[in-house]
C-alpha cells in the first residue's frame, strides 16, 4: 500500500506538470540563417509570453513548496524506489551510451558532433571510433573526454561559436568523463558537470525558439500534431517557456530538478515518435543525462520557495540578453 501510494503521488505531480512534447533540434531538419536578425525582443514580449512565465514561476514555486511538505518526501522516495536500478548503475550507463553515441556518428560519417555539423576531414570518423573505445576503461576516459572536446573546438572553428552555443551538453559530458576518469571534480559530483552542460543547453535552445520561431514552422506543417492544436506563434512562445522552466529546474534542489528531467526525457523520447529511430541516436545523449539526473539522490539543502522564481528570472533575463547581445556582436559586425 506504502508503495502504492507513493507511486500515485508521483503519477500525480507528473500529471499536473507535464506540457507540450518536445521536438528535435531544429537545425537537424528545416533550414536556418544565423546571420538573419532574430526577432525583436518587444515580439518576443508579448502578453502571452509574460503570462507563460507567471505560470511557469507558479508553478516552480509550487514545487519548491511541496518539497518541504510530506508530500514531497512521498515523491522522492517514489522517485527513488523507481530508480534505483539506474541510480546504481550510473557511471556504466553514461559510459556506454556515449560509447553507442559515437559509434553512431563513425558508422554515419560526415559529422562532427550533430547532424548540421558536416565535415568532409577523414580523420574525425576514427577520432569519434577512438572515443568509443576509450569508455572501456577508466583511465582512457580523460582521452575520450580530450577528444569530445577537440570535435566541439573543430565545430567552433567551422561554424563559429555562436552555433556551438547550442552544445554544451558535450562539454558538460567530457567534463563528467574527465572527473570520473580522473577522480577529481572542480565543483559538486561529476554528474553535477552534465548536468550544469544539459541546462545551459536547453534554456540557450529556449531562447532561440522566442527567437527565431519561423524556422520551425515548416516543421510544423509537416508534422500538424505537434503544434497541439494551437497558433503556431503561441505554440511556440509556449514550447520555450516550458523548456526554459524545466532546464533551470535541472539547477535547483533534489526534487525539482528529478521531476524536471524526467518530464524533460519524456518529452524528448516523445519527439522520436515525430521524427523516427534516427532522432532517437541524436537524441541518446541528452536523454541519458536526463535519466541519471532523474535517479541522482544525492542529498542537498532545501531551499525557501521564493527562491527559485527569483533566480529563474535572473536567469531568463541573463540568457536572452546573451543570446541577442552575442548575436549582435558577432553578426552586426561581420556585415558592417
Amino acid at each position: 500500500m506504502r508503495v502504492f501510494r507513493r507511486r500515485s503521488a508521483l503519477f500525480f505531480a507528473l500529471g499536473m506538470i507535464a506540457s507540450v512534447p518536445a521536438r528535435a533540434h531544429v537545425k537537424w531538419f528545416a533550414d536556418y540563417d544565423l546571420e538573419a536578425r532574430p526577432r525583436a525582443l518587444a515580439e518576443v514580449a508579448s502578453t502571452p509570453f509574460w503570462m507563460l512565465i507567471a505560470i511557469s514561476l507558479l508553478l516552480l514555486w509550487f514545487f519548491c513548496h511541496l518539497e518541504r511538505t510530506r508530500v514531497g518526501g512521498a515523491l522522492l522516495a517514489a522517485i527513488d524506489e523507481l530508480s534505483a536500478a539506474i541510480r546504481g548503475r550510473t557511471e556504466d550507463l553514461f559510459r556506454s551510451v556515449t560509447a553507442a553515441f559515437f559509434i553512431s556518428l563513425w558508422v554515419a560519417g560526415g559529422i562532427i558532433l550533430t547532424p548540421e555539423l558536416r565535415t568532409e576531414l577523414e580523420f574525425v570518423p576514427w577520432l569519434q571510433a577512438a572515443i568509443a573505445a576509450g569508455m572501456f576503461w577508466r583511465a582512457t576516459l580523460p582521452l575520450s573526454a580530450l577528444g569530445i572536446l577537440f570535435l566541439f573546438i573543430l565545430g567552433i572553428v567551422r561554424y563559429g561559436a555562436f552555433h556551438m552555443m547550442d552544445y554544451p551538453i558535450f562539454l558538460g559530458a567530457a567534463a563528467y568523463l574527465a572527473a570520473v576518469g580522473l577522480q577529481r571534480s572542480p565543483f559538486g559530483t561529476p554528474l553535477d558537470l552534465a548536468r550544469w552542460g544539459a541546462s545551459i543547453t536547453l534554456m540557450w535552445a529556449s531562447v532561440e525558439k522566442w527567437a527565431y520561431p519561423s524556422w520551425t514552422f515548416p516543421l510544423l506543417r509537416i508534422h500538424p500534431t505537434l503544434d497541439l492544436g494551437f497558433e503556431p506563434s503561441f505554440f511556440m512562445t509556449a514550447a520555450g517557456v516550458v523548456e526554459f522552466a524545466l532546464a533551470f529546474g535541472l539547477l535547483w534542489t533534489p526534487l525539482v530538478r528529478r521531476l524536471a528531467a524526467i518530464v524533460l526525457s519524456g518529452m524528448f523520447i516523445s519527439a522520436v515518435f515525430a521524427f523516427g529511430k534516427i532522432d532517437a541516436i541524436r537524441q541518446m545523449m541528452i536523454v541519458m543525462i536526463l535519466f541519471v539526473i532523474a535517479a541522482e539522490n544525492e542529498p542537498a539543502p532545501v531551499r525557501r520557495p521564493v527562491l527559485a522564481p527569483a533566480y529563474c528570472c535572473v536567469a531568463l533575463g541573463g540568457f536572452i540578453l546573451a543570446y541577442y547581445g552575442l548575436h549582435a556582436l558577432m553578426f552586426r559586425s561581420l556585415a558592417s
